[in-house]
């Protein structure tokens, strides 16, 4: 069965002539991954010093893999650090994902990443049920909590955090706060495939349009299944196409998308999240929490957050990759 795999890339459209102000373009690395920022507006040595202050701030509060940030402090028993107004945040937004989604979304899921070798340490060489049992009491957003002092409090001090599927989107909002405070108020910005858009393309005076790529698509001749208008949105995108491991050992393939209730990491029923929402960080966690809610659990929860545009694809009872969509993701494609 070949499995669909969506993954939101920007279709640019540059000007044939320069206007004033100047549309800028911006590239760099972050978060392990890369991102184009499109802008109109002059003094792109400014804008990007300014970038790059944002990534550097968003790191050292939630990257697992700097030896001192502030998460890793605390996923090493840190019980007195009083963490920044990023963390709060993301924290926050994570906590009613966690609680909507079931317990679907959980960023304490960490110990499970790791084990299963998507995170910063080795995998385990090997992990049965009583492995699974063991970890799983280490897991679970309702084990742990922000205090009014800003600290954070575990049940078990081996709970490991990992923000993954949610401070990337996080970043790109704060980049997008960034430039939106410079009063540039037409922009787009695309960081390893998810997307905050504001305002209007300048080459065409009209939103700006993003593609949805192709499972077949290659990294060097990239081909689009479907494309959207996009303005004062954010979307965010999690497939399982690219984005898994198979034991040297025992030959098992795992994908990166962990249920945090049974803890697999085996495919569920969805193989591909799209979601369009208000930011970014919202996006990003609720495009994890549909791979892992399956198809059937999505939709129930759908029912009640209306604000999600969402593009699901998945494989039915018989194998056959099929596509289901909101109204209001429809509705983007007649535009």
């Amino acid at each position: 069965m070949k499995q669909s795999y969506l993954i939101v890339i920007v279709l640019m459209f540059f000007a044939c002539k320069q206007e004033t102000p100047t549309k800028q373009v911006l590239q760099g690395d972050a978060f392990g991954t890369t991102y184009t920022v499109q802008y109109v507006g002059d003094d792109p040595a400014t804008i990007e010093k300014g970038i790059d202050s944002v990534i550097h701030a968003i790191n050292r509060s939630m990257s697992t893999y700097m030896p001192n940030s502030d998460i890793s402090k605390i996923n090493k028993g840190n019980v007195d650090l009083v963490v920044d107004a990023d963390f709060k945040a993301v924290f926050k937004l994570s906590e009613e994902v966690y609680k909507r989604s079931g317990g679907y979304f959980d960023p304490t899921v960490g110990v499970l990443r790791n084990a299963y070798g998507f995170g910063d340490e080795k995998p385990l060489q090997k992990i049965d049920s009583t492995t699974l049992d063991s970890l799983l009491q280490y897991v679970g957003f309702n084990k742990v909590r922000l205090t009014s002092e800003g600290t954070i409090e575990k049940s078990y001090p081996e709970i490991y955090f990992d923000f993954n599927a949610v401070a990337k989107g996080y970043g790109i909002d704060r980049i997008g706060a960034f430039l939106t405070a410079q009063g540039i108020s037409d922009y787009l910005i695309e960081l390893g495939g998810e997307i905050l858009a504001k305002g209007v393309n300048p080459a065409k005076g009209q939103p700006w349009v993003v593609g949805i790529e192709t499972v077949d698509s290659k990294l060097d001749d990239r081909t689009y299944q479907i494309t959207i208008p996009l303005q004062d949105k954010a979307m965010a995108s999690s497939g399982n196409y690219r984005k898994f491991r198979v034991d040297s050992i025992s030959g098992k393939k795992y994908v990166h998308t962990i249920n945090p209730l049974t803890g697999s990491a085996e495919q569920s029923d969805v193989t591909s999240a799209t979601v369009v929402a208000e930011t970014c960080a919202e996006a990003d966690a609720y495009a994890t929490a549909f791979m892992s809610l399956g198809l059937e659990r999505s939709r129930a929860l759908l029912e009640t957050t209306p604000q999600l545009d969402v593009y699901l694809t998945y494989s039915d009872t018989l194998d056959t990759p099929q596509v289901f969509m909101t109204e209001g993701f429809r509705k983007l494609l007649n535009e």
